[in-house]
C-alpha cells in the first residue's frame, strides 16, 4: 500500500484509516486445525475494498488457553503492514461473556503505536443481545455496537449494528459474510466486513476495527460448534442405519451366531458414546 500523509494526531502506520470508510476481515486457513481438530493461532488478514492487503493480524496466545478457554481466551493481537512493521496491537484479558456474569465481560485495549492506548472495546450486560461500547483513550463511551438475538444466521449476513450513543441512529456495521454452505459447515474460512464514516476519527475507527475481531472470536467459535454437532449427527445416522441393519439380520435369522450378536451390541455402544459426544456439545 502507498504510504500516505495522515492528519495531525494520527498515530503512524494508521495513515491509510484516514481515506477508508469500510475493511475486509479474512481468516486464514490453518491446514493442522482442520485436519487435526487442534485450535491453533488465528491469522487474519485485513484488506480494502479492491482486495488489497493493508495489514496481517497474528494472535499470541498458547496452546492451553486456547483448548481449556476457548472463545474467552486472552490474547494479544499484533497487527503489521506489508512491511512488517507493527502497527496496531490488541490486548484481550480472560473474561466471561455470559449475562450471569456482569461484572466480569468482555473487553479489548487499542494499542496504537504499541504501548500507546488509543480506545478500548467494552461489553455491555444485557439479557440476551450482544452489545458492546467503543470508548477512547480515556474510557469516555463514543459510539455503541449492537447484534442480533441469533448469531447463527443460515443463508444470510450476521450483522452488528454500529450507533450513536443513545442507538437512535446507524453509522456503520460490522459483519459476518454468509460465505455458502460448504465453507460455512467445513472451514472456518470467513469474511468480516467493517463499515464507517469516511470522516470518523482515526483512532475510533482503529477501535472499531478492534471489536471486529473481538465478535468474530465468538462466533467462529460457535460456527464450529455448530459443524462439530454436525458431524456428530452424521455419525449418529450412519450407526443407526448399520445397527439397524444387523439387529434386522439377527432377528430374521434363528441360528444368529455369537459373532453377529457381539457385532451388534458393540454397535449399540457405540452409538451411545456417541450421544453423549453430541450432548456435551450442545
Amino acid at each position: 500500500m502507498p504510504v500516505l500523509q495522515g492528519p495531525p494526531g494520527c498515530p503512524p502506520g494508521l495513515e491509510y484509516l484516514t481515506q477508508v470508510d469500510q475493511l475486509l476481515v479474512h481468516q486464514k486457513v490453518e491446514l493442522i486445525e482442520a485436519l487435526m481438530g487442534f485450535e491453533t493461532s488465528n491469522q487474519y488478514v485485513v484488506k480494502n475494498s479492491l482486495g488489497q492487503q493493508v495489514w496481517l493480524a497474528v494472535e499470541e496466545s498458547d496452546f492451553c488457553t486456547r483448548m481449556v478457554c476457548g472463545p474467552v481466551r486472552s490474547f494479544v493481537m499484533r497487527l503489521q503492514d506489508n512491511m512488517g512493521k507493527e502497527v496496531l496491537t490488541l490486548t484481550r484479558p480472560l473474561k466471561c461473556s455470559s449475562c450471569c456474569f456482569p461484572c466480569c465481560l468482555q473487553e479489548m485495549e487499542v494499542q496504537a503505536p504499541p504501548g500507546t492506548a488509543i480506545g478500548y472495546v467494552t461489553q455491555d450486560w444485557h439479557p440476551y443481545l450482544p452489545k458492546f461500547t467503543i470508548r477512547d483513550e480515556r474510557m469516555s463511551a463514543v459510539l455503541r455496537i449492537v447484534g442480533p438475538f441469533c448469531d447463527c444466521n443460515c443463508c444470510s449476513d450476521v450483522i452488528f449494528k454500529v450507533t450513536s450513543l443513545d442507538e437512535a441512529s446507524v453509522i456503520g456495521r460490522i459483519s459476518k459474510q454468509w460465505a455458502g454452505l460448504d465453507t460455512e459447515m467445513f472451514t472456518d474460512a470467513d469474511n468480516f466486513g467493517v463499515q464507517f464514516p469516511v470522516d470518523l476519527d482515526v483512532k475510533i475507527k482503529a477501535v472499531v476495527l478492534a471489536a471486529c475481531f473481538l465478535i468474530l472470536c465468538g462466533l467462529l467459535y460457535q460456527q464450529k460448534r455448530v459443524r462439530q454437532c454436525h458431524e456428530r449427527m452424521v455419525e449418529i445416522y450412519q450407526l443407526c442405519y448399520y445397527s439397524s441393519y444387523l439387529c434386522f439380520a439377527l432377528h430374521k435369522e434363528s441360528t444368529a451366531t455369537d459373532q453377529k450378536k457381539e457385532i451388534c451390541c458393540i454397535s449399540w455402544i457405540q452409538l451411545s458414546i456417541i450421544q453423549s459426544k453430541t450432548q456435551d456439545i450442545s
